[in-house]
């Protein structure tokens, strides 16, 4: 039992007992001075009488007649004469009218009518006595009005103490209520301060929560800081910061594989030539300068748009890889325009090659390598800052226009043309956490159905996400409702920025509220760091409903997310190109860690997506991960206990 209903009793057990005891002293002081006041009567008239028939000198006669005039008169339950001698005594008595005042009442409170006594005498001679008794019926109708004025009067005096008490109660559990919610939001990774409460006994609790609130934060700060560092350390480059050889390629390979990928995109290659020949005439110094200005002129590309990634493939060699279709030259010729006007205030006529192709369908990270490498050999001949574009290595479909892409897809969604496709999420004991659900659309009706990364980008520039991510949740709640087994669908960026996005899968999931309890929604990182309110509103939207939310294709920016604590999510899903490769790199391995500790501070959990090999697999195991994804994962037999 809480304690404010404890204290809530407490008071109400107090008021009750102080009502009844005051209602209890007051009818009893009631009921003696009525008793008493009877008690006089009884004597008063008995006296009266006494002396009346004391004046009739013995004549037994005219003394009854007396007697019968004065009970006639009065309001008596018996008046006797009884003779010293024992003969010749008289009495009349009656039933006690009927009274106002329950049965109940005055058996609980009775009143008692005390005979009065007189004595009856003819001069010196004693004749006999008179007994005087009264009705009680006056007296319980008296005692029974009063009882309940004493009632009323008391029920108000105690209701407005209860509303007292309740202001008061409410007073003491604002500022409980809220260092519990401070406290449960410290377990969920949250950190909230609360305003110290005037009541001087709670404000020590309020400081020192706060302070500890505020020593956390810090430290995860702090611990936010030292994963950057990891970061840095395990996947960039020393002198520009740029991802170097390893992370670029991991991210590439990333990309091409993932359902939501840019299987349609651009990969740009440049060099900066004889970098040798620069470095004798210009120095070591002024090299490495003229390096960081290249690395800086890339940069702009991943600030600007989301999804491009950039990187140091060898002393000299840089690269770019865009998530966009038919831009691969033109973003070449705007890099080289760039470059050139960058590198102009070196004072040395610099040279930089590239090197562009386009990415189709089915193409591996070191066909385009290979391909963008033989133009960026051409470049080199042609002169500076030249661009050549290389053939796609794998073919793919004949170009169809934009108005084309989104009626197939507005048809594909219209007609049902539209799948789930399931991979396991397995824990640490094989066991399924959930199945990783990506949508996959029928472009035509003789056609396979395609994965997200062929039609997405045409999706979302013709803003088709919101429309594709609620027929997702429609089949996830469907499948669920089949099968009982959890699932996640990934929603795209485009559609938690359309306002009306969350209220409509919200009344979808509030009709099928035991599937929306099994179903988790990933957001992607870049969400989180560019649209941090619009990702903070979603989950407002969908965690009452038990969604869980969380965060994919993470890793690479956890640090850009300045309120990650805030952001309401469930778990985090750590990008292949971070994952990938960490039992071979120790660097790589303690960034993992790095962030495992960190995200396990904040109350969420770790999952790794991408997992190809075994060894990477149990070397994650190691550094406390929660779940994996991937071919690996995909490869393991189910442990259904």
């Amino acid at each position: 039992m809480s304690l404010i209903r404890q204290i809530r009793l407490l008071l109400l057990a107090a008021l009750v007992l102080a009502l009844l005891a005051s209602t209890g002293v007051s009818i009893e002081t009631t009921r003696g001075t009525l008793q008493k006041q009877l008690r006089l009567k009884n004597n008063d008239n008995a006296q009266s009488l006494a002396l009346e028939l004391s004046h009739q000198k013995g004549d037994r006669g005219r003394m009854e007649l007396v007697l019968a005039a004065q009970f006639d008169t009065g309001f008596y339950r018996r008046i006797r004469f009884v003779p010293d001698d024992g003969v010749g005594g008289f009495a009349r008595e009656s039933e006690a009218p009927a009274a106002q005042a329950p049965r109940w009442f005055k058996v609980i409170v009775p009143i008692e009518s005390v005979p009065g006594v007189g004595q009856v005498s003819d001069g010196s001679r004693a004749l006999g006595s008179v007994e005087v008794v009264s009705h009680t019926s006056h007296a319980d109708d008296a005692l029974w009005e009063a009882a309940l004025s004493i009632a009323g009067l008391l029920a108000l005096i105690g209701a407005a103490v209860a509303i007292g008490a309740a202001f008061v109660v409410r007073s003491l559990r604002q500022p409980l209520d809220d260092t519990v919610a401070q406290a449960n939001a410290l377990v969920e990774g949250r950190f909230e301060r609360v305003t110290e409460p005037a009541m001087l006994e709670l404000q020590p609790v309020a400081r020192a929560m706060n302070t500890m609130v505020e020593r956390v934060q810090s430290m995860f700060n702090a611990q936010s800081r030292q994963v950057e560092q990891l970061r840095v350390q395990a996947q960039c480059d020393s002198l520009t910061g740029l991802a170097h050889r390893r992370q670029f390629m991991a991210q590439l390979a990333s990309a091409l594989g993932r359902e939501d990928g840019p299987i349609d995109g651009g990969l740009v290659l440049l060099r900066v030539c004889d970098l040798a020949g620069l470095n004798r005439a210009i120095g070591h110094e002024a090299t490495d300068r003229l390096l960081q200005s290249v690395a800086d002129v890339l940069r702009a590309y991943p600030d600007r748009g989301g999804g491009c990634f950039v990187g140091r493939l060898n002393g000299s060699d840089f690269a770019l890889g865009l998530p966009v279709p038919g831009v691969a030259a033109e973003s070449a010729q705007s890099l080289a325009q760039a470059l050139s006007a960058a590198l102009t205030s070196f004072g040395l006529p610099v040279s930089v090659a590239l090197g562009a192709v386009e990415i189709r369908p089915g193409a591996t990270a070191s066909a385009l390598l290979a391909a963008v490498d033989a133009a960026l050999a051409r470049s080199e001949t042609s002169g500076p800052f030249t661009v050549e574009v290389a053939d796609p290595p794998v073919a793919g479909e004949p170009l169809r226009g934009e108005s084309a892409w989104r009626q197939e897809i507005l048809d594909a969604l219209a007609q049902g043309r539209c799948k789930l496709v399931e991979f396991v999420v397995i824990d640490r004991q094989r066991r399924l956490l959930h199945l990783e659900c990506p949508m996959r659309l029928q472009l035509r009706t003789d056609g396979p159905f395609e994965m997200a990364g062929r039609w997405l980008p045409l999706a979302v520039r013709n803003r088709l996400t919101p429309a594709v991510d609620e027929q997702a949740v429609r089949l996830a709640l469907a499948a669920i409702a089949a099968d009982g087994r959890p699932r996640c669908i990934n929603v795209a960026r485009t559609s938690i920025g359309d306002s009306g996005f969350g209220a409509r899968v919200r009344a979808a999931m509030q009709d099928s509220p035991r599937e929306a309890r099994l179903l988790s929604v990933e957001i992607p990182e870049g969400a989180a760091v560019d649209h941090f309110d619009w990702l903070q509103e979603l989950g407002r939207q969908l965690r009452p409903e038990g969604v869980r939310v969380g965060l994919e294709h993470a890793g690479t920016q956890l640090a850009r997310i300045d309120r990650l604590y805030e952001a309401g999510l469930d778990y985090v899903k750590l990008d292949a190109a971070v994952v990938n490769g960490i039992a071979s790199d120790p660097n790589r391995a303690g960034h993992v860690a790095g962030i495992v500790a960190m995200l396990h501070g904040l109350a969420l959990r770790v999952i790794a997506e991408g997992v190809i090999d075994e060894q990477d697999a149990l070397a994650l195991w190691d550094c406390h991960l929660d779940g994996i994804t991937g071919p690996w994962a995909t490869a393991q037999p189910l442990n259904q206990a």
